[in-house]
């Protein structure tokens, strides 16, 4: 199989891993995914936190992606230390010796192939960041790749891709449709008393409950996701319900979420044209929807078990 598109045999997280006692334990916990480099974004999320003491934040894979300059990358490998983080396909192959699995995504074949392509080439070029930096690869390869935390008293997973694989695509909103799917997912969620399980790599978006448990990918919280704002989406789960959530589902004593994050769109952009030209890999693929958003709406991202909030009307203000 291609660069890309192949999953590595050491991403396979073994069936037992989500059975390890919780390592860290919280009140309000927010799961991050898919920074992607944007360090507005990151600004954006640290106002959150502090805004809320007591929070714990994880973020959960690929925090890099744009930040192809150097003194970036370190600037938001300087405040991840701050927090909890994690090791998604990009870090994951940064710290590899070697370029056998090109960026890890492991695309699915609906995937093209020319994305599959561009993908690998930002890898490339992003490699060279991290050779630039001493120690740094060392320290992205250190990094766990998945995490259990306790809040509130429930045991919250939290993965990449999902319970099976650091790039697994099983969370993906397809997939997740599929009644085989939530048939493995029910089991899955008792066997190993679970309450929710959070995730992202898909890059976009979706979420499912059933009442006594609730799959969340954020999709991407360096990006827009959705076709109303240009805003990045994070989890946040807790007890007590957020004002600015833009759907939720109630599993158990625990409120799952997924709050939006509008950060500072002219300084993302400018800061990503100084980074890539236009004919780079990463603006061919990524510029438009930075840009312009998706096509995807909100409505479309929640499954099943989870219900729009209020504030949906107000983020036509952040477009």
């Amino acid at each position: 199989m291609s660069k890309g598109r192949s999953c590595p045999a050491d991403y396979r997280l073994p069936v037992e891993t989500f059975n390890a006692p919780a390592s860290l334990e919280c009140n309000v916990l927010y799961v991050i995914g898919g920074l992607y480099g944007n360090r507005q974004a990151l600004d954006a999320i640290e106002r959150r936190l502090a805004a809320e003491p007591g929070a714990v934040a994880v973020f959960n894979g690929d925090a890099h992606w744009f930040d192809r300059d150097p003194a970036v990358f370190s600037a938001i490998e300087q405040h991840l230390q701050a927090h909890y983080p994690l090791r998604g396909n990009v870090e994951t192959e940064l710290a590899r010796a070697g370029d056998d699995f090109g960026c890890g995504c492991a695309y699915p074949e609906q995937t093209d192939t020319a994305t599959v392509e561009r993908s690998n080439r930002i890898h490339q070029l992003l490699q060279q960041t991290v050779n630039s930096l001493p120690g740094m690869a060392e320290q992205l390869g250190a990094r766990p790749a998945w995490l259990v935390a306790e809040v509130a008293g429930e045991r919250v997973a939290i993965s990449h891709g999902d319970e099976q694989s650091l790039a697994g695509w099983q969370c993906d909103h397809a997939q997740l449709q599929s009644p085989e799917r939530q048939q493995q997912l029910d089991h899955w969620f008792t066997k190993h008393h679970i309450r929710a399980l959070a995730c992202s790599h898909t890059c976009s978006p979706a979420a499912l409950s059933n009442g006594e448990w609730a799959v969340i990918n954020n999709g991407a919280a360096g990006m827009p996701n959705f076709n109303n704002g240009r805003y990045g989406l994070i989890t946040r789960i807790a007890r007590s319900a957020s004002a600015t959530a833009i759907y939720r589902a109630q599993v158990g004593p625990l409120v799952v979420e997924a709050l939006p994050i509008p950060y500072d769109q002219r300084a993302f952009a400018d800061e990503f044209k100084r980074q890539w030209s236009d004919d780079s890999p990463a603006a061919l693929s990524y510029w438009q929807r930075i840009n312009q958003g998706t096509n995807m709406t909100p409505e479309q991202a929640c499954i099943k078990g989870f219900t729009l909030a209020s504030t949906l009307c107000a983020l036509e203000m952040l477009s």
